[in-house]
């Protein structure tokens, strides 16, 4: 298997630190609100990642944290009047639901930042004794100066993060670099007795302590959006790295792109923010949507777009169509390969494709399931879809008639018949897609079960 180490700037070979337990750390969401459409990136990338993980090694041990104590939680407490222990259960249950509609497994570990608590100030203290932080009015801050290799992750030197970052100005720093590793509360905000008086860990801190209580102070793989590399992954670095010197925290850093929606950066203000429950209760179905975002590279910017949703929901409906009542066969070795050359789901997905074409139906199925993709518990849009069981089988023979009728029109220059086919189609609700690849019946929102059917018997009649 080979990764694109962000800490190296290359795609190198994985070998885990130990062969018989890979390990792999994902930064999960801070849980005040509904997960986005960008948010569900990485957890499918990091699913797909497990699971190829599990396919090669024999144990992998795959953590993903839930931060349950933020500034963000505690402003939307005092936003809406609700307590936060009801913002997280409720918001964490959100997430849930999300994600597995969309096929992702649950991690083998779900931290959450108030049961580390503990092992949080340990690291601080740990830190403070070692040089590397200090306390300051109820602050404890770590010193960016303490620690030379400081912006190596994110590649940037230190005025480069001054200016790209917003960094806060406090009287009690001694470099504005220096960042919160612990701060105090008041009576209004979630606090905990500590040596430096009741108060709440910094964010950074929390995923240094949950990875090193889960995975020890050295593991495999520590991934999340590339908005997360600096700072927060970069002080998370810089906090183990300094808490136990010589253990090297994470081995490979593993972060996904962006996402755009129609070309555009996802904002509330251009009315393209979407959550992921938004596009389910639209009626896309969580697989589509998994779909397409393995159909891009996770190292490139993924573009949403409603035209993609509708490639994907029917190249979904023929390998449903294809692989119904079919047990797995055996995984397609060269789509595997795809996905071990740094995780390429672009390629695997043009494998399958041919998987499809050749009618292989077993293996496709298999190889389908290593991403998440073909599963039973993705599968009630298939049935519940404008066109189901025989109106399905029927479009097929359709899509097979009128590649017939096409070939007949353009070698005899008659295309009445071709015109009049497609004609009916369309008045049924039926999209007729015309390429060189071949031509392909999309019921939309019009689709008439009965127009479908009267249109066959028609055609018997006259036979």
């Amino acid at each position: 298997m080979r990764l694109r180490n962000s800490a190296t700037r290359r795609v190198e070979p994985f070998r885990p630190l130990d062969p018989d337990h890979v390990r792999l750390y994902l930064c999960g969401p801070t849980v005040y609100d509904r997960a986005h459409l960008g948010n569900a990136r990485n957890v499918i990338l990091f699913d797909v990642l497990a699971r190829l993980l599990r396919h090669d090694w024999p144990r992998v041990t795959y953590v993903r944290n839930v931060t349950d104590v933020e500034d963000k939680i505690n402003a939307r407490a005092a936003e809406t009047g609700r307590s936060i222990e009801d913002i997280t259960a409720e918001t964490t249950g959100w997430f849930h639901e999300d994600m597995a509609a969309l096929g992702n497994l649950p991690p083998d570990e779900e931290p959450r930042a108030t049961d580390y608590i503990s092992q949080m100030i340990a690291m601080i203290e740990t830190l403070i004794a070692r040089g590397h932080a200090y306390g300051a009015e109820g602050h404890v801050l770590f010193s960016v100066a303490s620690y030379p290799d400081y912006g190596a992750l994110s590649g940037r030197s230190i005025d480069d993060m001054i200016a790209g970052a917003r960094v806060e100005v406090a009287p009690y720093k001694r470099d504005a670099m220096d960042f919160v590793l612990w701060k105090p509360s008041n009576a209004d905000t979630p606090g905990w007795d500590s040596p430096w008086g009741r108060g709440r860990p910094g964010w950074h801190i929390e995923c240094s302590a949950m990875s090193k209580a889960l995975l020890g102070t050295s593991f495999d793989i520590h991934g999340g959006g590339n908005d997360l590399m600096f700072p927060h992954h970069e002080n998370e670095r810089a906090q183990s790295c300094c808490a136990d010197p010589g253990a090297g925290f994470a081995q490979v850093w593993l972060h996904n792109e962006m996402l755009l929606v129609e070309g555009r950066k996802m904002s509330k203000s251009l009315g393209n923010f979407f959550t992921v429950r938004d596009l389910l209760d639209r009626g896309v179905p969580g697989e589509v949507i998994r779909f397409v975002f393995l159909s891009t590279h996770y190292s490139k910017p993924m573009d949403w777009t409603e035209e993609k949703a509708r490639e994907a929901t029917k190249v979904l409906r023929r390998w449903r169509d294809l692989t119904a009542g079919v047990t797995e066969g055996d995984l397609y070795e060269p789509a595997l390969q795809e996905l071990r050359n740094d995780l390429n789901t672009p390629g695997a997905i043009a494998e399958m494709h041919q998987l499809a074409h050749a009618g292989d139906a077993t293996m496709l199925k298999a190889t389908a399931r290593m991403l998440g993709l073909l599963t039973e518990e993705l599968g009630d849009w298939h049935r519940q879809g404008p066109a189901d069981g025989a109106d399905r089988s029927l479009l097929i023979e359709k899509e097979t008639q009128l590649v017939r009728m096409r070939a007949w029109a353009k070698e005899n220059r008659d295309f009445s018949r071709l015109d009049a086919m497609k004609t009916a189609l369309t008045r049924a609700g039926i999209d007729v897609r015309m390429s060189s690849d071949g031509i392909d019946l999309v019921p939309n929102d019009d689709f008439d079960s009965k127009a479908l059917h009267s249109i066959a018997r028609d055609e018997e009649a006259e036979a």
